[in-house]
């Protein structure tokens, strides 16, 4: 009797041990659905803003909710709702609207607008939008993050473990919103473009290390993101939680502390 009352207390407490498990995967997919996304950044395209190895979390309650705002995009919702406009200069998380990957770049057009770089220089509505020097961006030259990809240097050739520097310039949006881009080839691929005009319900993105970057000044039919429809914005990108130069997390000697809760502008 009591064999058979211990066996049935460990199978309820297997029970309720599943049932845990379950129930906390629910709430954890319903915050990441929700509410807060986490990211970490796979590529150099958003330097010096974000960097290789930073961890932060999107969040998903800024600009409503679309079928992308699930994994797998398996939300049946047609449409955003509890739509809410994005800012330009808003560093932003969206699916591609192609390869169904996650992207981080950021919000430079808006619907209507029209975007040309002449000359390395960004021209909204054909209005100049002005650069300021601030200097070089300096890091080493060394594999970075899990896929250890190598920067690239405006001062190349330049050795491992030696100094790749960019010109880093700062940038005012239109709106007053001011942010850093760095300039690796004065006479880079991108750096002259056609303009563009961005259609209704569309938006026109950049990454802010302009001569490394896949963005909308690529189209999707050789490898870009052209203009991204407004139902594939996942969230926006506010605060940068953790980051880590390292392969790994536990490369503890590769964390950037100074980077630890930096807000993302």
């Amino acid at each position: 009797m009591f064999a058979r009352r211990k066996k049935t207390e460990e199978k309820g407490g297997i029970v309720e041990t599943i049932k845990t498990i379950v129930y906390a995967l629910l709430i954890a997919a319903v915050f990441r659905t929700l509410f807060f996304q986490p990211f970490w950044i796979p590529s150099g395209s958003m330097k010096d803003t974000l960097l290789i190895g930073d961890f932060l979390f999107v969040n998903k309650m800024a600009y409503g909710y679309s079928r992308y705002s699930c994994p797998f995009a398996i939300c049946p919702i047609s449409g955003r709702i509890f739509a809410s406009e994005p800012k330009r200069g808003d560093v932003v998380v969206f699916r591609h609207p192609v390869n169904g990957s996650d992207f981080i770049k950021r919000l430079i057009g808006l619907p209507g607008d029209t975007v040309q770089v002449r000359g390395g220089v960004l021209y909204i509505n054909g209005t100049e939008v002005p650069q300021a020097d601030a200097g070089t961006f300096d890091e080493t030259l060394a594999p970075q993050g899990p896929m250890g990809s190598l920067p690239r240097c405006a001062n190349s050739p330049v050795g491992q473990g030696g100094t790749c520097e960019k010109r880093r310039l700062r940038e005012t949006l239109p709106n007053g919103v001011t942010h850093d881009v760095l300039d690796i080839d004065p006479n880079g691929f991108a750096d002259n473009t056609d303009v563009y005009t961005v259609p209704e319900g569309h938006y026109f993105f950049m990454g802010d290390n302009r001569d490394n970057s896949e963005d909308s000044r690529f189209s999707q039919a050789v490898g870009g993101v052209g203009m991204v429809p407004a139902e594939y914005l996942v969230g926006r990108a506010d605060r940068i939680m953790f980051s880590s130069a390292g392969r790994s997390l536990l490369y503890f000697w590769t964390w950037r502390p100074d980077r630890f809760f930096k807000a993302v502008e």
